[in-house]
């Protein structure tokens, strides 16, 4: 399963990806708004800084098709890692099948069906970004929603996005979407740093350093 990021603070990014363990990066408006950068900027430092990422998503924000192709442009020739974000919608999915047609790298956001799934990919996406948490927040088993879109592209008959788990809020709906088959999930940096925390490991840590003391003390 890989990881992504979901956050455009270029410090945050910087170390969790002295890990090794990040495989790219997830922003929105509301991301980058945040970090007080130009998406444009953002994703040009990232691309620069972090060419081994899978993708590094910049997401259009506009009514139609055509608008959402135009602010593409910025962003296609920055790197092979970008990938343009557009909305499960009429015209994001117009938008999806002619860049797609031009093997541009597409995240289908904001689905919320096995409906949208199927539409994105048809559309040609690359990802598809199911939001977990606000399904949640709307008391819908938001796993279950992981799972029938697994089952649909397991028996699909060519190729088909990756499901790529999104609006995660928490280590446990990181964990159900690993085993329900998300292919990626996006994080924001504290719950990634919050999946290396467990008690027992904690308690075991400190069990073998005393021990160890103790042990150095019987060595003459």
């Amino acid at each position: 399963m890989k990881i992504f990021l979901d956050t455009a603070d270029l410090n945050e990014i910087r170390a969790a990806n002295e890990t090794g363990l990040i495989d790219g990066v997830t922003t929105n408006p509301t991301l980058i708004l945040k970090s007080g950068n130009s998406l444009y900027s953002t994703a040009k430092l990232l691309a620069l800084e972090y060419p081994h990422f899978e993708s590094i998503s910049c997401e259009v924000v506009a009514d139609t098709a055509e608008d959402m192709l135009k602010q593409a442009e910025d962003f296609i020739s920055i790197a092979p890692a970008i990938t343009i974000k557009v909305p499960c919608t009429v015209e994001g999915l117009k938008a999806c099948r002619q860049l797609s047609n031009l093997d541009i790298k597409v995240n289908v956001t904001l689905v919320f069906s096995v409906a949208q799934a199927i539409l994105s990919a048809k559309a040609g996406a690359t990802y598809i970004s199911p939001f977990l948490g606000r399904w949640r927040d709307n008391s819908v088993d938001e796993i279950r929603l992981i799972k029938n879109l697994r089952s649909v592209y397991d028996q699909w008959n060519g190729k088909t996005p990756n499901i790529l788990a999104a609006s995660v809020r928490d280590v446990m709906q990181t964990e159900k979407s690993a085993i329900a088959g998300a292919d990626i999930i996006t994080i924001p940096p504290s719950v990634f740093w919050k999946m290396y925390n467990n008690i027992l490991t904690n308690r075991g840590l400190e069990m073998f350093q005393k021990d160890w003391e103790e042990a150095l003390k019987t060595i003459v």
